[in-house]
Formats: structure tokens, sequence, C-alpha cells
């Protein structure tokens, strides 16, 4: 899972904007905008422009609803959403725009980490095209923490952080970041073992979405201070279980994948503990090399699925209504429909044919 959601299902997202949420929005969409902007100005200053190709339109806040506003809605709504939070919170303008410009390069170093994980060849800056997907992906990797960097001294040079504080936000994010790999490097040759539902959440998707999420609250964890760091530790605490329900969600739609490399996947932890005879029985043939056939998860495996599904609801609207405690604008009741709007590239029609009815 990156920080990087795809809206596919119009309905949600058209509910969604009937709600106002696109619009209460738009203002911290146009900021994190401006900090897709200036990092990217940084990257002309830190590599050569034979490395580089023109950088990408970035709408304004008044496109929300535009092609190319909700293209860039779509790529970061995450990083949108948490500034839109952190303002709610009290963060003076100073420190949005540090948090905002941070976010893209954790953001960048996490596409590009995932892309080596995953054989992709997803970009976030405007690199000239190259040969050898892996060589981008390095190559992104170690711009984005070049670029953070600038940011922190940035910072540091505006004094709305000091030296001993750029170098602690480094060494927390670079923790929080181990963290989150060594999980990912332990399935790099197939789990062996298939823990219970309640125990995979807790030691994979809490990690995996929740301290993925987490990230963002790496630097404030360390800038915050007094009633607002109290503040920031709960709208965490709530953020991670918003990415722990993403990440379930996640685990649906890459069932297919997940099954060929035997990575950690919460419907077949639920399918070998609590599922049919039957659903069982299907699925020690699939991890046995049997053919994934079309449609399986919303037929066979349906029961397990629905009932994973509900985990991830139970998560996405408790965080909402932590949120809500806060002080946050966003209404808890529509929880449901975020985690319909987000969903992966091939998750929609399954999302809809599991909750078809319900």
């Amino acid at each position: 899972m990156t920080l990087s959601p795809v809206f596919r299902s119009l309905d949600a997202v058209r509910l969604l904007e009937k709600q106002g949420v696109w619009t209460r929005l738009s203002s911290d969409l146009e900021a994190q905008a401006e900090a897709v902007r200036v990092v990217q100005a940084d990257l002309r200053l830190l590599l050569a422009e034979k490395f580089l190709a023109e950088a990408p339109y970035v709408p304004g806040a008044d496109e929300v609803m535009t092609s190319e506003g909700l293209r860039f809605l779509q790529e970061y709504f995450f990083l949108i959403l948490f500034r839109s939070i952190f303002a709610s919170l009290g963060v003076p303008k100073d420190r949005l725009r540090l948090y905002a410009e941070l976010n893209f390069c954790i953001k960048g170093t996490i596409t590009a980490a995932d892309n080596i994980f995953d054989d992709q060849a997803k970009t976030l800056l405007p690199l000239a095209p190259n040969t050898g997907a892996r060589f981008m992906s390095i190559l992104q990797l170690m711009s984005f923490e070049r670029l953070l960097r600038r940011v922190l001294e940035r910072g540091k040079e505006k004094g709305v952080l000091s030296p001993v504080q750029c170098d602690k936000v480094q060494r927390e994010l670079l923790d929080r970041m181990a963290l989150i790999g060594t999980l990912e490097g332990s399935e790099e040759n197939g789990i062996q073992e298939i823990p219970a539902p309640d125990i995979m959440v807790d030691r994979v998707h809490r990690i995996r979405g929740g301290e993925l999420f987490a990230l963002a609250f790496a630097a404030p964890s360390i800038l915050e201070k007094g009633d607002l760091a109290k503040r920031f530790s709960a709208a965490e605490s709530a953020v991670a279980q918003l990415g722990t329900a993403f990440q379930i969600v996640d685990d649906l739609t890459d069932f297919e994948v997940d099954l060929g490399r035997r990575s950690h996947n919460l419907l077949v932890s639920q399918i070998h503990h609590y599922g049919s005879k039957q659903e069982r029985g299907a699925l020690t043939g699939l991890r046995v090399g049997e053919e994934v056939t079309e449609g399986l998860v919303e037929s066979l495996f349906r029961e397990s699925a629905i009932s994973v599904l509900d985990v991830a609801y139970k998560e996405s609207s408790s965080a909402f209504v932590a949120l809500a405690s806060l002080g946050y604008w966003f209404d808890p009741a529509l929880a449901k429909e975020v985690v319909h709007a987000i969903v992966g590239f091939d998750g929609v029609s399954r999302i809809e044919a599991l909750t078809l009815g319900g």
C-alpha cells in the first residue's frame, strides 16, 4: 500500500461532492499543490536538467472538480486530508507549509520504495524518461531523500525548527520507516503461518497501513508542544486507524496477488480460521497452485470477504468519530463512502458486488 489512492467509484465521489467534502478541502488542495510546486522546483537545483522533464501541471483550488483537479485530488488525497486535519488542530501557517512539503517527500520516498518491493514504476518527480524501472525508482528515492533535507533546511532558515529538531525529525522518520520496511522485508520469501484475523490486524495492518499514515505525524511529534501536542497524539491514533482501514480494503483488492506471493492478507486469514468448510477447502487448493477463477471472492468467498470489509468500516468509522471529537469537520456518517470512493484500480467492482444490497 502507498499513500496514493485512486478514486474509481464515481457514485461515492459524487456523494462526497454533494455533502460538500471537496469544497471544504479546496484550500487544503491548493496548499498541498503549492508544496508540490516548491519541492519540484527544489529538484531543479539538485539535479542536472538533462535528467529532468517538464514539471506536470498542478491545479489550483478552484479546479477541484475538473479533470485536472480530480486527478490531483486522487493522487494526493491523503496528504490533503492530513493538511486539513493539521489546520483544524490549530497549527500555524509556517508549520503547515513545512508539514505539507515534508509529507510530499515522505509520499515520494514510500512510492519509490514500494516500486522496488512490487516491481512497479510510479513516479512523483519530473524525471526524464529512462530505461530501467528499478533505476528510476532508485533515482527517485535518492532525490526525495535530498529534497526532504532541503525542506528541513528551509525550515531552519525561517526559524520554524531548530538544528536539533531538524536532526530529531530525520531520526524519527527513519525509525518509523524502518519499522514499516522490516515488515515488508519479512515477507520477501513468503509467509509460512497465517495468523488469526485479529492478530494479523494488530501485527500487520496497523503497521503496513496505520504506521504508514502516521508518518505524517513524525515531524509534529517533535515540533508540537503542550496542549497541541496532546491533540496531535489523539489525531495520530485516529489517522492510524484510517490507514489500517484502507490496508484492509487493499487486502480485498489484492487477494489474488497476495495469494501468489504468499503475503499477509486478511481475507486469507478470515477464510483459513473462520471460513466454511467449502471456503477452507478452496483456499487450500489455491495455496498449492490451483488457478484463481474470476469472481471467486465475490461468490464463494463472499461471506468471509464481507466480514473483512466490516472490519474496515469499523476502523474508518472509529477514526472519523475520534477526529470529530477533536473538532474536525468531517461527518463520521460518511466514513463508508470514503472507503468506497478510495479504492484500488481493480477494486471498485469487487466492493460494489460485496456491498450490493448491504
